[in-house]
């Protein structure tokens, strides 16, 4: 449903998506899980259309975004970051507007906005202006304005952002409901939990480069049965690489002079003598955290820093 192959947008010296290639499947959510500003919404925009890929190709339902841009919108649903929103209007006006801009007309359109309007549960505030919703009221608007058309593939970037934790229980359901009816979902994340929750299949993404994909049983996989151990306080990189080249089946992920992270097995048993080794290296310990198997200690592996940082 979503095909992109070799995607690459700069801006001047930033390269913001970097040959980026994946394939998202109808009935299933595909996700980008990535901290802020590794590329996920730019990547979202070319395929919307809304900006010019520097290079390579990106088809929407079998439509190349760029030579074929309208065919590849008409079946397109876009719930963006910033709220697309008129404040001013109500929430029944405002998916009217939509729903129109997508080509609806009379029965079919109201039709359409009331069905949109139960499911987003807004059924009873929609004369209501947009400007005295709540934030998770109007991330649900948001949501419901990208549905009007019945959209075949559905972009979502960072739809529960600021939202309270009810709101993203609703918006999350909203979103898994989509991909029951068939529809094709590519999400954006940089919430591990709901990466974990969602996806059927999953891209890291970090400064522009995917540097892990598959489904969540093959990202958990590639960090075996090894917990993973950060430590940070004052270091001497060079004895501390060399005391724990001694543990057998550790991987040093990242030694810096304020922090330590270590790929371990059976961390329990091997954590004495971990600190043991790290105590006779001079070191000075502030702080001991240790995390099993996750997306979040996949991606500190692959890149040495926390997927919020």
């Amino acid at each position: 449903m979503i095909d992109v192959k070799e995607l690459r947008k700069t801006y001047g010296d930033l390269v913001a998506v970097n040959n980026v290639s994946f394939r998202a499947e109808a009935g299933a959510i595909f996700g980008l899980l990535g901290p802020n500003g590794a590329g996920k919404t730019t990547a979202l925009s070319c395929i919307s259309g809304l900006l010019r890929p520097d290079a390579g190709h990106v088809q929407v339902l079998g439509h190349d975004v760029v030579s074929d841009g309208r065919a590849s919108r008409e079946k397109l649903g876009v719930v963006p970051q910033e709220l697309a929103l008129y404040e001013d209007l109500s929430a029944r006006e405002n998916l009217r507007y939509w729903g129109a801009a997508y080509g609806l007309r009379g029965k079919r359109l109201e039709d359409r906005v009331q069905a949109v309007l139960e499911l987003i549960d807004l059924h009873d505030r929609a004369k209501e202006a947009v400007k005295r919703f709540s934030g998770g009221m109007k991330r649900r608007l948001n949501f419901g304005c990208a549905l009007v058309h019945e959209p075949q593939a559905l972009l979502l970037d960072e739809p529960t952002v600021g939202v309270d934790p009810q709101s993203r229980v609703a918006l999350l359901e909203m979103v898994k409901e989509q991909a029951r009816r068939g529809t094709c979902v590519l999400y954006t994340t940089h919430y591990m939990e709901e990466a974990e929750s969602l996806c059927d299949q999953l891209a890291i993404i970090d400064h522009g480069k995917i540097i892990a994909a598959g489904t969540l049983a093959e990202l958990r996989a590639k960090m075996g049965e090894r917990d993973l151990l950060r430590l940070t306080g004052r270091f001497d990189p060079a004895k501390v690489r060399q005391a724990l080249s001694r543990l057998d089946g550790v991987e040093i992920v990242q030694v810096e002079a304020a922090a330590v992270t270590l790929a371990i097995p059976e961390a329990s048993r091997m954590l004495p003598s971990a600190l043991q080794l790290l105590a006779a290296t001079g070191a000075e310990l502030h702080e001991t955290t240790l995390t099993q198997p996750n997306l979040e200690s996949l991606f500190i592996k692959l890149t040495g820093k926390e997927l919020r940082e």
